[in-house]
């Protein structure tokens, strides 16, 4: 009996070491080229803000996440087939995306931003309606081009990322590109020779990031939100954003 009793209490031991170890890990997609949100470092690993502030997120909601690069194109259908749980990648929350997914409270404020070479002649965005224009696909960059040229303008030329987009800038194929704040400011600040110039048009209403997950998860995104509002509460939020822009 002592030893049946030993057994059982050793498989009990088992079950509850095995209901421990299977705990959910969270996977959250971020598309790796958007620095200073996200992007890979000389070691191969994802970093930057977004990525520091789903950490602290999630370390305060108590839950596990796992960050795998995932291409910007297709991101959001990833969490649609459950392959991720959560994306955060500077993901401006609009009326079109609310449709299909559900959206954390705000993280980040943000507006797009016109980059154009040294020697440029445009002032504003309206100067923009029949040069060629340089935006990353899919993005709210995209869409605001898209409503000043038309959706099925020539001249609005997709690239994968921005840094993408803003390479051509410095190679004369586009005449300007329009971009998130954040990721022109980063991609001159660490090309100082380039030279590019900016313009923050007026038109250009303010951005609010947030984190996305599947439509009617709920229970993730109260996890998300309680965690969000605790690093805002105890100053972990602005210590990051310090880290990455400054005051």
């Amino acid at each position: 009996m002592k030893a049946a009793w030993i057994v059982a209490a050793l498989a009990g031991g088992l079950m509850l070491a095995s209901g421990a170890q299977a705990a959910k890990v969270y996977q959250v997609g971020t598309d790796a080229a958007y620095a200073p949100f996200e992007s890979v470092n000389e070691k191969k690993e994802v970093v930057g803000f977004d990525i520091e502030v789903l950490s602290a997120i999630a370390a305060k909601a108590g839950i596990e996440v796992k960050f795998i690069n995932t291409p910007w194109e297709g991101i959001f259908a990833t969490l649609a087939n459950g392959e991720r749980d959560i994306v955060i990648s500077a993901v401006t929350i609009t009326p079109e995306r609310r449709q299909t997914m559900d959206f954390s409270e705000p993280y980040f404020e943000a507006k797009q931003l016109i980059a154009v070479g040294p020697n440029s002649k445009i002032s504003k965005f309206a100067d923009l309606k029949t040069l060629k224009v340089g935006v990353q696909t899919g993005t709210t960059g995209d869409e605001v081009v898209q409503k000043l040229q038309g959706k099925t303008s020539a001249n609005i030329k997709r690239y994968e990322s921005t840094p993408l987009a803003l390479k051509e800038l410095l190679n004369g194929g586009v005449d300007a590109v329009v971009a998130d704040n954040g990721v022109v400011v980063n991609f001159i600040a660490n090309n100082k020779g380039s030279k590019l110039k900016t313009i923050d048009d007026s038109s250009f209403a303010k951005e609010y990031y947030g984190i996305a997950v599947k439509k009617g998860n709920k229970d993730l995104l109260a996890k998300l939100n309680k965690g969000l509002a605790a690093i805002k509460a105890d100053g972990t939020y602005d210590k990051i954003y310090k880290k990455y822009f400054g005051k």
